[in-house]
């Protein structure tokens, strides 16, 4: 009854005076802990709520790259109320980057453990002997001998599935062999990196290329449609996954949950992620007689559950498609905005992969050869790395900068900035593969060494060596048989940010070289 003649004693005037009062209290409590913060850094202002989610969200790439521009080579943001300090210098990095100390990337995310992924595989689990574990198979697996013999043999086979494909969409509009083709090679080597990576973690293709050409064509693929039919939708939706992590890593789940339209966002993200997980439980199904058939060494999957193996096949696939195929794509763009550049690259695939010669087949001994190839590989790595950030946070108090950082302080390694930073690297915004290739020139182990191309340390990529071979594969098979130019010179390159930088379109117009 009291409680009940309180409640009637309130004015609705009364109930927006104390929510106001309340607003006001929480805005007044949020400046004065910002302001009055230890170890203070420049940045940009926060607001109540919400952080910095606006400076993230608008367009993350340009965020991360003005950071060390506006605030310098440390400075602070603020996401789901925790402060993160962004490194932007090589040299500090390297602190972060190579101690074990440092080997947790983040803290607990609800976010991330909704989507499925934290606490599991490699990328998201900061238990130290879960992640070792799922790492020793991913090393074994991707680092062997016999692995890269599959990846050769894989890559080059199904360029020749490719080559087919571009034929035939060149010569139906075409009388002769001289005919020319404007297609979207984004759309083509994401399915391309798809197809390899399942071929080589699985045994077993996903067909995307041959999708994506049953979308360009009348004449379909001669694989059968029940296989294809998919393919397109299977790799459109892991670039999807890769991008909506973004949004469920800095977005607070009361946004997520409650905001409507943002929910409905939420809702419709994790309908694509369990679209993606029925898809790869029935590749497992498939594959699990198999795999159980085959010797230890042959396999990274076997003696995991259908979980484990299920988000070891989730971030092989999607990490496999997404940084070879965005950066394979960064390459073309850059080739064809630099004429020399390219010319160089035609000369030494040229000598190495003569003319005469009409085999499709890239070998071992050829890709060593390719040195400027992979000069160029790690220079466009620089200009535009597909991983642009990668988080830290320390598990003990650590002094760095001058400031004692307390345990869960969050750091972000700022690879955008550090690969562009005007006291480390000569001319940095021209794009010039000498920097790793021609040692008169310039310093090449100086800059070898700050280029964090891969990460470093314990949790440097365990795909390094099959995405350096992958692309050179490509460059090789592309540029030998291919004239290769931009459809627009003049258009800016298409991306955008989610965990990694994602080529949303790349235009080009090819023709057989003869």
């Amino acid at each position: 009854m009291i409680i009940q003649r309180i409640v009637d004693s309130f004015k609705i005037t009364d109930l927006f005076l104390h929510f106001f009062l309340i607003l006001v209290t929480y805005i007044f409590t949020f400046y004065y802990n910002y302001l009055t913060r230890p170890n203070p850094l420049p940045g940009p202002l926060p607001l109540p709520f919400i952080g910095n989610l606006h400076n993230l969200t608008y367009d993350i790439k340009q965020f991360y790259e003005q950071c060390q521009q506006k605030y310098g080579d440390i400075c602070e943001i603020m996401f789901n109320g925790n402060r993160c300090i962004i490194i932007s210098r090589p040299e500090y990095m390297e602190k972060f980057l190579y101690p074990t100390t440092f080997l947790m990337k983040i803290p607990y995310l609800q976010g991330i453990d909704e989507m499925g992924f934290y606490g599991r595989g490699i990328i998201f689990n900061n238990d130290y002997k879960s992640w070792y574990y799922h790492r020793q198979f991913f090393t074994q697996a991707l680092l062997t001998p016999k692995f890269m013999d599959t990846t050769i043999n894989s890559t080059n086979k199904l360029f020749e599935e490719l080559n087919g494909y571009w034929q035939s969409l060149g010569l139906h509009n075409s009388l002769d062999n001289n005919w020319t083709l404007e297609t979207d090679f984004s759309a083509w080597f994401r399915g391309f990196a798809n197809d390899i990576i399942s071929i080589i973690t699985t045994g077993e293709r996903t067909y995307t290329i041959a999708s994506y050409y049953n979308t360009q064509s009348t004449i379909k693929s001669e694989h059968p449609e029940a296989l294809v039919e998919d393919g397109n939708k299977f790799v459109n939706s892991s670039i999807k996954l890769i991008y909506d992590g973004k949004f469920f890593m800095f977005a607070g789940p009361f946004i997520r949950h409650y905001v409507p339209i943002i929910r409905n966002m939420s809702i419709s993200m994790l309908k694509n992620r369990d679209y993606l997980f029925e898809r790869f439980d029935i590749i497992i199904k498939n594959r699990r007689k198999k795999i159980e058939e085959m010797p230890l060494d042959d396999v990274l999957l076997k003696p995991m559950n259908d979980e484990q193996v299920r988000i070891n096949l989730v971030e092989a696939i999607l990490g496999g498609t997404d940084t070879t195929s965005n950066l394979f794509c960064f390459i073309i763009y850059f080739l064809c905005k630099h004429p020399h550049v390219k010319q160089k690259m035609l000369s030494e695939i040229d000598f190495i992969l003569p003319k005469s010669s009409k085999k499709l087949y890239v070998s071992q001994d050829d890709i060593s050869k390719l040195k400027y190839c992979k000069a160029i590989i790690k220079e466009t790595s620089r200009i535009l790395p597909t991983v642009y950030i990668t988080p830290r946070y320390i598990t003990e108090e650590y002094e760095f900068a001058g400031y004692k950082w307390p345990v869960g302080t969050q750091f972000h390694l700022n690879f955008l900035a550090a690969n562009k930073h005007p006291e480390i690297w000569l001319n940095p915004e021209i794009f010039d593969p000498d920097r790793f290739y021609d040692d008169n020139k310039y310093d090449q182990k100086f800059n070898d060494k700050n280029l964090f191309m891969f990460g470093g340390s314990q949790r440097i990529c365990p795909g390094r060596k099959l995405a350096m071979t992958e692309l050179l594969l490509l460059m090789a098979l592309v540029f030998k048989n291919y004239n290769v130019e931009l459809v627009n010179k003049n258009e800016p390159l298409k991306v955008n940010a989610g965990l990694t930088i994602n080529c949303e379109e790349l235009k080009v117009r090819i023709s057989p070289r003869i």
